[in-house]
C-alpha cells in the first residue's frame, strides 16, 4: 500500500539514519578498523579518561544529551557545523550526564560524535562510508541514499499556505544522527537486507529491539520537522515500512506494529482455514 505515497520519491530518514551508521561501525569493527571498546579520545581530539566508548554511542548508553546544547527551536541543527561538534568533543567530560554504560538515554549527538569518529578512523566522508560498506553490499546505488536529493524528486509536507515545508538543516554535522533521505522503497530494501536477509550479519546495535518471546520485533522509527517513518521486521519474517508526513511519531510506530499485528492475524486465520 502506498497511501498516495510516491514510493520512489526522496523522504527524511531522520533517525533512521542511525541504523546506517551503526552498521557501518558493525562492518569496520568485524574488519578491525576500529573496536567497539575504542575510547573516543583514540579518533576524535576528546578528554581522556571520559570512559565513553563507540559502543556507548551506538547503543544511546554514553550520558550524552540528546541535543547539542543551545540547539535552536525552529531549526535545531542549522549551526550545528563540524567546528562546534569539535568544540562539544573537546568539553566531552563536562557534558556527560551519567556514568558511560548506566543508564540508556537517547542521543542525536551522541551519533553526530560517533559518525565525526568512524570518518576520522576510515578515512572519507559520511557518505562514502555508507555507500562502501552499506548500500554496495545490498546491491543499491550510491544515490540510493543521500545528504542532497534532487529538489524536483523530494516529497514534502505542505504549509498552511499550500507550498512544501520547509525541511531542517540536517547536513552538517549531524548528518550520521538523522539527516539522510531515501525512497521508501529503499527504506524497505535496507530494512529487509539489514534486518530479515541478514546480509550483512548480525543487526547493529543500532536497532531497537522489543518482546523476547517467539516473535520479537527489530525496529527503528525517524522524525524531522515533518516527516515520520518506521521500519520494522518480525523475526518470522514479516516487516514493514510506514512513512507520514503528519501526525505524531507515536501514531507512525502504532500504524507499523498495527499492520504487522493484522497480517500476523491472518496469516494465522488462514493457516487454520479448512478446505
Amino acid at each position: 500500500m502506498t497511501g498516495g505515497h510516491d514510493p520512489d520519491a526522496y523522504v527524511e530518514l531522520g533517525s533512521f539514519t542511525k541504523v546506517l551508521t551503526g552498521t557501518v561501525l558493525e562492518v569496520l569493527a568485524a574488519r578491525r578498523v576500529v573496536s567497539l571498546d575504542d575510547p573516543v579520545e583514540r579518533w576524535l581530539s576528546a578528554a581522556a579518561g571520559t570512559g565513553v566508548t563507540l559502543r556507548h554511542l551506538a547503543d544511546h548508553t554514553f550520558g550524552l544529551p540528546r541535543l547539542p546544547p543551545d540547539s535552536g527551536l525552529f531549526n535545531p541543527y542549522r549551526d550545528f557545523t563540524r567546528a562546534r561538534l569539535d568544540e562539544l568533543v573537546g568539553r566531552l567530560d563536562s557534558l556527560v550526564t551519567a556514568r558511560p554504560g548506566e543508564r540508556e538515554e537517547y542521543s542525536n549527538l551522541g551519533y553526530a560524535v560517533l559518525g565525526a569518529a568512524l570518518t576520522a578512523a576510515a578515512g572519507g566522508s559520511y557518505e562514502e562510508l555508507v555507500v562502501d560498506h552499506v548500500l554496495a553490499p545490498l546491491g543499491l546505488t550510491a544515490r540510493a541514499v543521500t545528504a542532497v536529493p534532487p529538489m524536483d524528486q523530494r516529497l514534502l509536507a505542505s504549509s498552511r499556505l499550500g507550498r512544501p515545508s520547509k525541511p531542517w538543516d540536517l547536513t552538517g554535522a549531524i548528518l550520521p544522527a538523522g539527516g539522510m533521505w531515501a525512497t521508501t522503497r529503499t527504506a524497505a530494501r535496507l530494512l529487509t537486507g539489514l534486518v530479515v536477509d541478514k546480509t550483512l550479519g548480525e543487526p547493529a546495535l543500532t536497532w531497537r529491539r522489543v518482546g523476547d518471546g517467539e516473535r520479537p520485533l527489530t525496529y527503528h522509527n525517524g522524525a524531522t520537522r515533518k516527516s515520520r517513518i518506521f521500519a520494522g521486521a518480525v523475526s518470522d519474517g514479516r516487516w514493514v515500512v510506514v512513512h507520514r508526513l503528519s501526525g505524531s511519531v507515536k501514531a507512525t510506530d502504532r500504524a507499523g506494529v498495527d499492520e504487522l499485528r493484522a497480517a500476523a492475524e491472518s496469516s494465522s486465520a488462514l493457516g487454520s482455514a479448512g478446505p
